[in-house]
């Protein structure tokens, strides 16, 4: 399993160099895609970068940017990895910096593993190799050893005291009925801040203990939370699922998540 983390982990750095040579150029060479999401050039090369790296094990990939295997060729896989090569296209053509790569490993559908890159804050999180721990630091570049990252990141914790005002990640502006019912709820007994934070980072955010809720009730796909989820039960976050109450899934045979909340 240290091999998977290092191999993620620098996969995940390798991305992040290609990213930001696009991003500090003049053309993303954006296109549409069939979901009305939008592609760039960053994302294509991130995805080469991680691909190389990740068929260096016997596992198989399940990426945003590749083609998406019929689920009768899935169906009996132990273990994949799950994979984003560029978590938030939109915010990287805005240049806001609040876009990720996002690495996870799979096993009979938990998230055992997770690698979280944010290439313009050079900041990385990711799982002990066991799982039972998450960790960030923040690099001066990406020219350092896997060694260095695991002997020098910090652990992170989420706030386990109540708190006196609930930090619940998300934007006032972009919310549909069902969020905005769930945060009325929240008012009900409690002062209530948004705290809003793009691509898989919201996650970061409530492992970190930055905010204390994430509801999504909005569609994101396997890819898009994998990673964050890892590092959150790593961490001691729950992100359940609300339609069973269970954790979400993975390699189902629809790649569309149900609505989860992320919380203590």
């Amino acid at each position: 399993m240290k091999n998977n983390l290092s191999i993620a982990i620098q996969a995940s750095l390798d991305a992040g160099k290609a990213i930001l040579k696009v991003y500090s150029s003049n053309d993303f060479n954006v296109e549409i895609k069939g979901d009305d999401s939008p592609l760039t050039r960053a994302d294509k090369n991130a995805n080469d970068v991680i691909n190389r790296y990740l068929t260096q094990t016997p596992i198989p990939i399940i990426s945003e940017e590749n083609r998406q295997l019929e689920y009768s060729e899935r169906k009996d896989w132990k273990q994949c990895w799950i994979v984003d090569p560029l978590d938030g296209t939109k915010e990287f053509i805005k240049r806001n910096g609040e876009f990720t790569v996002n690495i996870a490993l799979i096993e009979n559908g938990n998230p055992i593993l997770g690698v979280i890159y944010v290439p313009v804050s050079k900041t990385l999180y990711f799982t002990a190799e066991d799982a039972s721990t998450s960790y960030k630091i923040d690099l001066e570049s990406e020219e350092v050893s896997v060694d260095y990252i695991l002997e020098n990141a910090s652990e992170i914790k989420p706030q386990t005291k109540t708190p006196s005002v609930v930090k619940i990640v998300g934007s006032r502006s972009h919310l549909n009925e069902d969020t905005k019912n769930f945060i009325s709820e929240i008012e009900k007994n409690n002062n209530v801040e948004m705290v809003a934070k793009g691509s898989s980072l919201k996650f970061c955010l409530v492992a970190e203990g930055l905010a204390n809720i994430y509801p999504r009730y909005a569609p994101t796909m396997e890819w898009d939370t994998a990673a964050g989820q890892a590092i959150c039960q790593a961490a001691g976050v729950k992100v359940i699922n609300n339609e069973t109450q269970k954790p979400l899934q993975y390699n189902k045979e629809n790649l569309l998540n149900p609505y989860f909340l992320v919380s203590i």
